[in-house]
């Protein structure tokens, strides 16, 4: 479509000058000659600038409901919706390369004859950027910067009262780093950083839930701290598939672990996602989230104490989708 635009425009300016030729009065077989190829050597500067950007990312909204009226099996009706959407932005020019990443969702769900009938189900905001030079062929020294957190508050909702466990900024993970990325090709890229630092931070004026996402044993030793840095080491990898049409396979991996008595111990958050659009509007998409944080102690119903726990989602998803 650019590439279109830019011919067009080229095309006018070329009969433009020439017509101006024309009406001087002078042989413009040279001078047409010399315009046409200024113009397409024009074309051919922004073609390439044009392409230095790779730009893609699917977006989807899913839908589902199910309604009951003296239905003798038991159930309850229920009605759920959840957005995603996922961009990557990819630039590359003279051994310099630049991506970025933004993956959000949120999700609702409504259940009749509930305690609690609105509860959320899906709730991220992730953004991350890495700027790097190549040194060597498929290797890169790279500066990268991300943030995660939450939109809205999050209850346990097995509990009356609900428990209010997450708010935004309550936790939110900022990474700051500089190390290796090594990239093999546009698919596949994996980085490592021993020189990471993290900063957790938690806003809510909440004994309980700062205890549980800085860690008790830190707050013990700072009583009105907000944020808890780490400096330790990182390792990110991530997949971008989509080379078979209309299928787009997008994987991240992110791991840290602290410079400290808990070296080792390494913080998990890995999503998958697989999706597939067809009907040029429609997406099915499967989707699965690990996490594991070994500051964030919860106390399950069998649990005599809160303890470190790994978290796991799966979700499945067909309605209004869009890829590019």
């Amino acid at each position: 479509m650019k590439r279109n635009l830019l011919l067009i425009l080229a095309f006018c300016s070329v009969l433009n000058l020439s017509a101006q030729d024309s009406k001087s009065g002078r042989d413009i077989t040279v001078n047409n000659d010399d315009n046409r190829n200024k113009a397409i050597e024009q074309i051919q500067q922004l073609d390439d600038s044009v392409k230095l950007w790779k730009i893609n990312g699917l977006m989807s909204l899913n839908v589902g409901a199910t309604g009951l009226f003296n239905w003798a099996a038991g159930g309850n009706s229920s009605f759920n919706m959840i957005a995603a959407a996922n961009f990557n932005f990819l630039y590359y020019k003279n051994h310099i390369a630049w991506e970025s990443n933004i993956n959000t969702e949120f999700g609702e769900a409504w259940i009749d004859n509930n305690t609690f009938p609105w509860q959320k189900t899906n709730d991220k905001f992730e953004i991350s950027t890495k700027f790097g030079w190549e040194f060597s062929k498929h290797w890169f020294l790279t500066a990268l910067g991300q943030f995660r957190t939450q939109y809205a508050n999050g209850f346990d909702y097995s509990k009356t009262p609900k428990n209010l466990i997450s708010q935004f900024m309550s936790p939110s993970y900022t990474d700051i780093s500089v190390g290796i990325d090594w990239k093999p090709n546009s698919i596949f890229s994996v980085y490592l950083s021993p020189l990471s630092g993290r900063f957790t931070t938690c806003l809510a004026n909440d004994s309980i839930l700062k205890d549980m996402y800085l860690g008790q044993e830190y707050m013990q030793d700072h009583k009105n701290a907000t944020c808890r840095p780490d400096f330790g080491l990182s390792l990110k990898g991530s997949i971008y598939y989509d080379g078979i049409k209309n299928l787009k396979i997008i994987s991240t991996l992110n791991m840290f672990t602290p410079y400290s008595d808990y070296f080792g111990n390494f913080d998990v958050d890995w999503d998958v996602t697989v999706s597939y659009q067809f009907l040029k509007v429609f997406n099915v998409s499967l989707g699965t989230q690990l996490k594991y944080y070994d500051s964030v102690k919860m106390q399950l119903n069998d649990d005599t104490y809160p303890y470190q726990h790994t978290q796991f989602k799966v979700q499945f998803g067909l309605g209004l989708g869009y890829s590019f």
